[in-house]
């Protein structure tokens, strides 16, 4: 049976690149590491990593075995920290798996409310581009909770807290702004310029589905690797943005219409087991708050957007 310490031992290994490596982080000699290696590919009954000349890399049984080694090493991490908390030793910390454009609207008033209950408590984040980046960093055991779109064909508990919605980005003086107009069809946007995102941003996709709904592909005038960027970039005259409401900073001088048809994101809470008492109490609190729009996006958004969903 795999020990935890030849887990951990596999992917210093896997994440270093080298065994010589890997015996520094490890503070063991590499004799030592390398009998451990074999010892754990004896009890697997396979080889998981072939050894290169200047490197390793993983076979297929190691590939496979990866994501349960990291997720192993996860799990005994938070069963140290949920004991050490137990007795006083610890302050409690959620870790908390998302996407970066949900730290931008969601989260802020999520944690200023959680933080702010009972002293001690703290958090930390793990956040993604893409959906499907964030659902395999939770598989493999990153984080406590993921908040972010539904995972696709996940085991574990998945709880809908919610609805995302978008708008549509403006400059003060494009002609939309210059009109009484309170939503604008994506369809009459089929031959404008847009702020676009990075390829692997998990918004490039909710814009270009939504154009292609509309019967268009979006022309880039310009691709952000920052969600935050989008809405900035809009309101200096760049293109049209498409962004998520409660991401829009105070402040901001653009104006905000609502696409015809809306475009909305659906918002979970999920985890690979049964969520422990922390967790579902901040589950709880996005619950909550997570469909709440400060007052500064209120006043920006058309009639009703600030209650969808």
């Amino acid at each position: 049976m795999a020990t935890l310490r030849q887990l951990e031992y596999l992917v210093t290994v896997v994440e270093t690149g080298s065994f010589t490596h890997a015996a520094e982080l490890l503070h063991v000699t590499q004799p030592a590491l390398s009998h451990q290696i074999r010892a754990l590919e004896t009890s697997v009954g396979g080889a998981l990593l072939e050894r290169l000349p200047r490197s390793v890399r993983l076979t297929p049984m190691g590939r496979a075995m990866l994501p349960h080694a990291r997720a192993a090493l996860a799990d005994a991490g938070r069963a140290r920290a949920a004991a050490r908390q137990a007795g006083g030793l610890e302050s409690a910390e959620l870790h908390v798996a998302t996407l970066y454009s949900v730290t931008l609207g969601v989260l802020p008033a999520v944690l200023r409310a959680w933080l702010g209950r009972q002293p001690g408590r703290r958090v930390r984040l793990f956040e993604h581009r893409h959906a499907d980046e964030l659902a395999a960093a939770m598989a493999a055991g990153q984080a406590d909770l993921a908040i972010g779109p539904p995972p696709a064909q996940w085991d574990g508990p998945i709880r809908h807290i919610g609805v995302e919605e978008f708008v549509v980005v403006v400059a003060p003086d494009d002609p939309l702004a210059a009109s009484e107009r309170r939503e604008v069809d994506l369809a009459e946007l089929a031959g404008r310029d847009w702020v676009h995102y990075a390829p692997g941003n998990g918004l490039a996709e909710v814009l270009d589905q939504a154009c292609a709904a509309a019967g268009f592909q979006p022309r880039a005038a310009i691709r952000t690797e920052q969600s935050a960027a989008a809405p900035l970039l809009a309101a200096a005259g760049l293109g049209p943005a498409l962004v998520p409401a409660n991401s829009v900073p105070a402040g901001f001088a653009g104006r905000l219409l609502r696409p015809a048809p809306a475009v909305r994101r659906p918002l979970t809470a999920y985890t690979r087991t049964r969520p422990d008492p922390l967790a579902v109490d901040f589950t709880e609190t996005v619950a909550e708050h997570a469909c709440v729009f400060p007052e500064h996006i209120r006043a920006l958004l058309p009639p009703g957007a600030a209650s969808a969903g």
